[in-house]
């Protein structure tokens, strides 16, 4: 059975056939105006009726967009099909272009706003992940309390606010303060003031967590926390600068009146970067108490200059066993005689071993040696105590040494000399000849008891005793490379130094060394000359000064 043609119902066309579309969708015609529409773009654009100006109905982007795709014609535009992007009704929106062959234009409105909202958040991100690198890298290349701070405060002036002040722990009753303001230079400045009275300050500087900036009122700001000329404060966040176990400052961020308030995730940004202000400024103050405490412990380590003491010519070199350090097991010094016609006493010693641990050893036999000056003329017995003394420390090292005495009688000095399992050291009388002092003993802090013998001589006038550790000796080189300097090749040095002062015999067993080695490695070594001088009246030079004699 079939239907008549009367009876056939046609269905009902669609106005356009874009109704059904899931995004809006615009048709706008060479003249601008708008010629189609769907249900979509009407609820979007609701004055966006056929024949209504695109200029009139939709945002400026779209139409300059309209435009600019109808000027450049159908087939000469190769990006006719890029999207476009602008806001519409506080919306972000894509508008996909297509060009119809009457040279109207099909605009699809694709909502693009989460994706929008996306990659801002992640250029955010990548800014802010960036700026941390970039602070991280300025802030860890300077060990100098004061540029970290100087860095601080003017990247978190161009970076996080129109001005920030970075803020040091008080030094007595003034805090130290480096102000800077958007665009401008760090400013140092000393502050006497109480943190407390300032609403989070005292808290941010105890290393307390921060205090929200909206709870912060800007007015109550002092004076000298707002730089000159700035104006009116809008908002302040003050935070922490975290150090290595205590806080090490407080970071302070301000904003004019007429900029936005601080969010909590530029607050929380923030503290980012102070953890890593706050662990740069802790190490440049940590750096700088260790090397203020290690120039008062070096100048204590480090061997004295001599000169002459009480009518006797005294001097001495040292060269640690690498060049980047200033100290080591090798060590000598000089006590001058407590009365005019007593002896001088000298030390020359080698620790085991090279390096600082080493020169800690060095530093307890030198103190120890001083605290046993009363006993100087008997230099068994100083050993000995010497010896007992390191036996029952934690060291494990033991030690050479070589004392002795010296004192001016008219034109000539007289000595005693007492080796501790050192060297023994090497008379150079006028003549130019070398004899080797008669004097041996054992080890210092190996044996339960020291045995050593004394030697005793006179110094001429011109003549020189040198004592010298045996990193001179032992040094290798030479021609072949692997050759010991030798006790015959220093003996033969010494005796072309006949006559020659003490300094100046000092720096020439130095220099020999020093050629002998070229740029290998070796052990310390250090050399010390006793002399007597040519003269027959010479005044005496601290002569009267108990203690050990450091320039």
């Amino acid at each position: 059975m079939g239907f008549s043609q009367a009876q056939t119902v046609a269905a009902p066309k669609p106005a356009f056939p874009w109704d059904r579309a899931p995004y809006p969708v615009l048709v706008a015609d060479a003249r601008d105006a708008v010629v189609q529409r769907n249900d979509a773009a009407r609820a979007l654009l609701p004055g966006a009726d056929p024949g209504a100006p695109l200029a009139a109905v939709a945002p400026a982007w779209l139409a300059e967009a309209h435009r600019s795709l109808r000027s450049a014609g159908p087939h000469t535009a190769p990006e006719a099909d890029a999207p476009h992007r602008g806001e519409i009704a506080g919306r972000h929106y894509e508008a996909h272009p297509g060009v119809r062959d009457d040279g109207a234009v099909a605009w699809w409105l694709v909502d693009d706003t989460d994706r929008h909202l996306a990659r801002e958040a992640l250029h955010v991100e990548r800014e802010r992940t960036a700026f941390l690198a970039e602070a991280s890298n300025v802030l860890l290349s300077s060990l100098n309390l004061g540029r970290c701070m100087d860095v601080t405060a003017h990247m978190a002036a161009e970076h996080l606010a129109d001005a920030a002040l970075a803020i040091a722990p008080s030094r007595g009753h003034r805090l130290p303060v480096v102000t800077c303001v958007r665009g401008g230079t760090p400013v140092l400045s000393q502050e006497t003031m109480d943190p407390d009275d300032v609403p989070g300050l005292g808290e941010a500087l105890r290393g307390f967590p921060p205090v929200p900036s909206r709870w912060i009122d800007p007015s109550t700001a002092p004076e000298w926390m707002v730089p000159g000329d700035f104006g009116p404060v809008g908002s302040i966040v003050i935070t922490p600068l975290p150090g290595h176990g205590v806080a090490a400052g407080a970071l302070v961020l301000l904003r004019r009146a007429d900029s936005t308030a601080f969010t909590s995730e530029e607050e929380v940004f923030a503290r980012l970067f102070a953890a890593r202000s706050g662990a740069a400024m802790s190490a440049a103050r940590l750096y700088a108490e260790q090397t203020a405490l290690t120039e008062v412990l070096m100048r204590e380590l480090l061997p004295p200059t001599l000169h002459q003491i009480s009518g006797v010519d005294f001097a001495g070199h040292y060269r640690p066993s690498a060049d980047d350090e200033r100290i080591g097991g090798d060590f000598y010094d000089v006590h001058p005689a407590p009365v005019e016609g007593e002896a001088s006493l000298v030390a020359l010693g080698d620790v085991c071993g090279k390096g600082l641990e080493a020169a800690v050893l060095t530093g307890k036999i030198r103190n120890t040696l001083h605290a046993l000056l009363p006993l100087a003329d008997d230099h068994e017995r100083m050993l000995n105590l010497l010896n007992t003394a390191l036996l029952n420390s934690q060291h494990t090292r033991f030690a050479t040494l070589v004392l002795a005495s010296a004192v001016r009688r008219g034109s000539e000095v007289d000595l005693r000399l007492t080796s501790g399992g050192h060297p023994a050291p090497l008379i150079v009388r006028a003549d130019g000849s070398v004899e080797e002092a008669d004097t041996r003993g054992t080890l210092v802090g190996a044996m339960p008891k020291v045995s050593a013998r004394t030697a005793q001589l006179t110094l001429g006038p011109g003549e020189s005793c040198v004592l010298y550790t045996d990193g001179i000796t032992e040094a290798r080189g030479g021609p072949m490379g692997d050759a010991q300097f030798g006790e015959e090749r220093l003996k033969r040095a010494l005796a072309d130094c006949a006559g020659m002062p003490s300094e100046g015999i000092a720096e020439h067993v130095q220099m020999l060394a020093a050629q002998w080695l070229g740029n290998r490695r070796h052990d310390d070594m250090a050399v010390v000359v006793i002399s007597a001088p040519r003269t027959h009246h010479l005044s005496a030079v601290d002569g009267h000064t108990r203690g050990r004699f450091t320039a």
